[in-house]
């Protein structure tokens, strides 16, 4: 073994044999229990960034430990690779998309492979292959053929500068959450998946995911937003036409004096044609289109809107209210419209001020009357008056009184309202999966068969950023037959959104190489679910509500067992540097490939995991760094110090015939053991394992200056080789050298996890600290199996305190088992 850690020469060697050895390459047939570890994978960028090492070294960690721990452990990696980033680089840079994502993912898996990451390369996918996208194309078929995917014209989220359609979950604040541009709307005919018809389930499985953050669950709730209330209808006067509202308030139903209308609801065209306000509607309109819905539905926007010249009838009193539109309600929310109630909601009292409007107040406290006029809104609960036969009931019993009455009347009932919508899938880019539909004059919409799938993206393209997309372009592909008739056709030019990859990829995992189907159902329920998923919390309502409800719809397919697709997750936190996340506009990036260039792979990934618990933010150290650079070449030279002579031991510790120094080492390395065991487990506690390591070495040191030439060598390889295990899933590289210098033919890898000694955990001696009216007077060593009669003896014995307490009362003597003895006097 060499003196000096050389971690390139140590680095490449290992991670060539683990390759040549196929050592983390895993199937169906073993017979230990599965362990499925997965890591959300990349979009290939180009560099990998420190959250990235991060990222996976918290994944390596367990994937590396459950293997030592004897479970056959599925630990995949490969490439989020469609989506915007590689067309704006083909439009800047005049080179194809495919070129671009194909150059940086070679380069990325050659960064993550030089991390030494315990990855089945055997099993790597990437979205944007037409092996994967084939399937990704039949997955939406299915659901096509199930009523679940469907097109429609609708008012659709757009931001500009990406010139395409985004779900409301990619809104954030109202920007784009990929390049921060103001968001606007549009309308658009598009593709949806209904995932509101899965919003009770996924709302009701929340509960079950024990091993989520709460966090990540609270966020999937309130996204999904279910709410239960009345829905009520408004006749419209003069036509045959009506509107529904939902609300939780029907017992303020007699004091409705206004409705209002989303601008984007489809009775609005209907209703202001041919009237004299009519361009002026539509110029307002027009303005708050323009506006996104995080700006229409904050609370501190503004609220604007005007009459449009049409009355509702209200259902319960038959009288006529007048209808409005404004900017804080939303066409795809609810019903896309609300029933104005200003004596009894702050927000609509603010509104009706403002325009003028009636107020009707219907609930007044019990032992008192309201103020004329109204204030402000009474929101507090009360008794109905002015309702007609419903005045003198408490409103808490009126809500299901008036509900029962408006569905004995056809005109409403019990509702569920979510503010979950349906998921829009369709972009106008050309990086994306094609959606495998064609447009037939004479048939209709088609979709493509099977046997012609994958529908593969043309080279024939333009890029060009003009809100169409570039898929238009190309004749080739726009030009197609009909499948039912043989008739000229055209195929759809949208692609899907990259969650729609992303929302299975994890099952393509169990069987990459099926050319047949998407995966074998005896493969994916061999592996699924996942049973330890690492990623950001970011993803709580995009990603990760995404891949339940396909797992929910795939599994109601029987193409798989498991009704949800992750067992456990962990949401790690971001690298930061000065306080701030690293990014290249602020000039703080730190380059991995110069931390493993300068320092090796064990050290970037000992410091990523020491620096903080794996939930909380890590702020970048360079003296962080280079610690951790030292401790591993402390246990270096430690381990160097004795592996000839530890290498030559063939005899096992004999614990009858250790003196004290040994005892006490041995102690030391058991209780780390028992401690990075406990810790990697049970909390993830990567930080606090690493740290029961580093008091190891210490012991190691120490017991090395002390006992000289007599160390007792089997036990120094005892504890060695616990070294090695317990380094391994940490610092694979270094730990695979040490473990072939300490004579072990077997990758450390593939060695069972080692077991603790619990007898060899026990203090033979502790001290305890002894008080006088509550304050430090002195400390006694005693042995660890003392007697509370045997420890208080000694403390009243000790010197110190016999002075302190001479000719005092002693009240009483408190003993606290292995801790403290307090002496009370007076």
């Amino acid at each position: 073994m060499d003196e000096r850690y050389n971690f390139h020469a140590i680095e490449t060697k290992w991670q060539q044999t683990w390759s040549d050895d196929n050592l983390y390459q895993v199937d169906e047939s073993d017979d230990r229990k599965k362990y499925y570890c997965l890591v959300m994978f990349p979009y290939p960028s180009g560099r990998l960034h420190m959250g990235h090492v991060r990222n996976y070294s918290i994944g390596d960690v367990i994937a590396r430990f459950r293997r030592m721990q004897g479970y056959n452990v599925l630990h995949p990696m490969g490439w989020d690779s469609f989506g915007l980033p590689a067309e704006n680089a083909a439009i800047k840079n005049k080179i194809h998309p495919a070129s671009w994502t194909w150059d940086n993912i070679a380069y990325m898996r050659t960064q993550l492979q030089r991390m030494g990451l315990s990855y089945d390369w055997d099993r790597e996918v990437a979205t944007c292959h037409p092996d994967y996208y084939k399937w990704t194309q039949w997955l939406f078929l299915q659901f096509y053929e199930k009523g679940l995917a469907y097109k429609r014209k609708a008012a659709v989220n757009w931001c500009p500068s990406c010139a395409t359609v985004l779900a409301n979950e990619q809104v954030v604040n109202g920007a784009c959450e990929r390049c921060d541009t103001p968001v606007t709307t549009t309308d658009l005919a598009q593709w949806f998946l209904r995932i509101t018809d899965y919003a009770d389930r996924l709302l009701a499985d929340i509960d079950q995911l024990t091993g989520w953050p709460d966090k990540v669950k609270v966020m999937q709730k309130n996204w999904i937003g279910r709410s239960e209330g009345t829905e009520a209808t408004f006749g419209i006067d003069g036509t045959e036409e009506s509107v529904t509202v939902f609300t939780t308030r029907p017992d303020t139903i007699f004091g409705v004096t206004y409705l209002v209308l989303a601008p984007e609801h489809p009775l609005v065209d209907q209703l202001i044609a041919g009237t004299a306000q009519e361009e002026q509607v539509r110029q307002f309109i027009n303005e708050v289109r323009a506006e996104d819905e995080f700006t229409r539905t904050s609370d501190e926007a503004e609220k604007r809107g005007m009459e449009i010249g049409a009355y509702a009838i209200n259902p319960v009193n038959g009288k006529k209210v007048p209808i409005l539109i404004a900017n804080y309600v939303l066409g795809g929310y609810g019903t896309g419209a609300v029933m104005g109630v200003p004596a009894h909601d702050d927000r609509d009292f603010a509104f009706a001020t403002k325009y003028n409007l009636p107020i009707q107040p219907v609930i007044k406290p019990v032992d008192a009357e309201l103020p004329e006029p109204l204030t402000e809104a009474y929101i507090e609960d009360g008794v109905l008056f002015n309702s007609g036969d419903f005045d003198g009931l408490p409103n808490r019993e009126a809500i299901g009184k008036i509900t029962e009455y408006l569905a004995e009347k056809g005109q409403g009932g019990f509702k569920v309202n979510y503010r979950l919508r349906d998921w829009l899938i369709s972009r106008q880019r050309y990086w994306g999966t094609p959606i495998p539909i064609v447009y037939c004059d004479q048939c209709g919409t088609v979709p493509v068969p099977e046997e012609q799938l994958p529908v593969l993206l043309p080279e024939d393209v333009e890029f060009e950023p003009n809100g169409k997309s570039p898929l238009v372009t190309s004749e080739t592909f726009v030009n197609t037959t009909c499948p039912h008739c043989g008739g000229p056709a055209r195929r759809e030019t949208d692609t899907m959104d990259t969650f729609i990859d992303s929302s299975w990829y994890f099952l393509r995992y169990t069987d990459p190489k099926n050319a047949n189907g998407a995966f074998a159902k005896d493969r994916a329920d061999y592996w699924m679910p996942v049973d330890q998923y690492v990623g950001g919390v970011e993803h709580a309502i995009l990603h990760l509500l995404y891949s339940r409800f396909f797992q929910k719809v795939l599994s109601d397919m029987d193409m798989v067992a498991a009704t949800e697709p992750m067992r456990n997750l962990l949401t790690q936190g971001m690298v930061l540097k000065d306080g701030t996340k690293m990014s290249k506009s602020k000039g703080n990036i730190v380059d991995p490939d110069h931390i493993i260039e300068q320092y090796g792979a064990d050290t970037a990934r000992l410091f990523v995991l020491f620096a903080a618990p794996p939930e909380r933010d890590l702020e970048w150290s360079d003296a962080g760094v280079e610690g951790c650079y030292r401790f591993i070449n402390r246990v270096w030279r430690l381990v160097a110090d004795w592996v000839d002579d530890a290498a030559k031991v063939k005899a096992s510790v004999d614990p009858n015939a250790l003196n004290k120094l040994d005892r006490d080492l041995r102690r030391v390395a058991h209780l780390s053991l028992r401690k990075v065991t406990e810790e990697i487990s049970e909390r993830f506690g990567f930080n606090t394992a690493i740290s029961s390591i580093m008091e190891m070495v210490n012991a190691l040191y120490k017991y090395r200056d002390e006992a000289g030439d007599q160390a007792n060598l089997p036990l120094v390889k005892e504890c060695l080789q616990f070294l090695s295990l317990m380094l391994a899933p940490f610092v694979p590289h270094v730990a695979e050298e040490l473990w072939s210098a300490l004579g072990n033919s077997d990758s450390v890898h593939s060695a069972a996890w080692p077991q603790w000694d619990e007898a060899a955990t026990k203090a033979e001696e502790i001290t305890i600290v002894v008080q006088v009216n509550g304050k430090v007077r002195d400390r006694l060593v005693v042995p660890a199996e003392s007697s509370q009669e045997e420890i208080r003896a000694q403390a009243l014995a000790q010197d110190r305190v016999v002075e302190m307490i001479s000719g005092k009362d002693i009240v009483k003597v408190i003993v606290v088992p292995k801790k403290l003895v307090n002496i009370v006097v007076k």
